[in-house]
């Protein structure tokens, strides 16, 4: 199954939830380079680091990319239902792996996220894409407090779960989800209802497909002209970057750091890119093959709590509430990826 969109010549406004460590990152700074994409409103998340970190690295990422007026909002402190759990560990201790971003004195507003989603969809009805690539703690509070929110959105595109696949958590629970598993489960049950568009689920089993090498990162500094120095496995660890642009320097520190990450996990040197696959999805749905499934998460289990589980067949009796994506071509991914941050980069720098 795919989906089509029917191009417009006027941008998408998009509302990006994300939990900004390297990956998160990425997909911001995609959605910037996207002359489709009109971001409207970040909501700041904690997951990868805590949520005045995560508030830190978007304005800080605004900034560096020349992006302004875009508002930041702060989420909530942890999930919904437990203590927060935080993944330095895999994205440095900013968030940014050996990167660090100043701050520029930007502030966030003075709502929090949740609301920051209503009154997105309220201002863009029916036309705003909303992207949460972090845990669902925002978005399951924004449909606590605006239950139509299902109605109002074009497009909801997930990164989370992991579907007849292994989980990078616990054995069979993927970090998002596990992080804030009520929330997730409010959102699957939220756009369970009869007549609303599933959100597309892009789970560990398509978005581990989004391998970066620093094969292709060396291609995306090309594409600056920021000649560069081509990173391996045999580097000392924290080398930093010596690329003169200031965009991918910044991503080349980070994703240093999300390489060595990805080593010392037995995956080889290598960088899954999970949430920006997510944002190029949120402009392009049919980059990925999707099949509809009704979802929902185990939430008591002693082995299984966050697992994704998809009725395939129908054999509960509900609907399809969710578009799982199944398939994708890397190639054409990254193509797209250096296509535009690559330019990007090169007016900024």
């Amino acid at each position: 199954m795919t989906i089509r969109d029917n191009e417009s010549a006027a941008p998408i406004p998009v509302f990006a939830d994300v939990d900004t460590g390297v990956d998160d990152a990425m997909a911001l700074v995609y959605l910037f380079a996207s002359e489709d994409a009109d971001v409207v409103g970040i909501a700041s998340t904690a997951g990868n680091v805590g949520v005045d970190q995560v508030c830190h690295n978007n304005l800080a990422l605004l900034d560096l990319c020349g992006t302004h007026g875009v508002p930041v909002s702060r989420g909530a402190d942890g999930p919904i239902a437990s203590a927060l759990r935080t993944a330095e560990d895999t994205h440095g201790p900013e968030g940014l792996g050996y990167a660090h971003l100043p701050s520029n004195g930007s502030t966030v507003t003075t709502y929090d996220a949740a609301e920051a989603w209503v009154r997105a969809a309220r201002a863009h009805p029916g036309e705003l894409v909303g992207i949460a690539v972090g845990p669902l703690t925002n978005l399951a509070l924004a449909v606590r407090a605006e239950p139509a929110l299902p109605t109002l959105l074009r497009r909801l595109v997930i990164m989370g779960g992991a579907f007849d696949y292994r989980g990078n958590t616990t054995a069979v629970a993927e970090w998002n989800v596990s992080v804030d598993p009520e929330a997730a489960a409010e959102v699957f049950h939220a756009w369970s209802a009869p007549g609303l568009t599933p959100p597309i689920v892009l789970g560990l089993n398509l978005t581990e497909h989004i391998a970066l090498t620093p094969t292709l990162l060396t291609r995306l500094a090309a594409a600056a002209q920021s000649p560069t120095r081509a990173m391996s496995v045999l580097d000392d660890r924290g080398t930093r970057s010596v690329a003169a642009n200031p965009l991918i320097r910044v991503l080349e520190d980070a994703l240093r750091f999300y390489f060595e990450f990805h080593f010392d996990q037995g995956e080889g040197y290598l960088a899954h890119l999970h949430d920006p696959l997510a944002a190029a999805v949120a402009l392009y749905p049919d980059l990925v093959q999707y099949r509809a499934a009704t979802v929902d998460v185990e939430l008591t289990g002693t082995l299984t709590r966050g697992m994704t589980i998809a009725d395939w067949n129908g054999r509960w009796g509900r609907p399809p509430n969710a578009l799982v994506g199944i398939g994708v071509d890397a190639g054409v991914f990254f193509d797209r990826f250096i296509d535009r941050v690559g330019p990007f980069a090169r007016r900024l720098g």
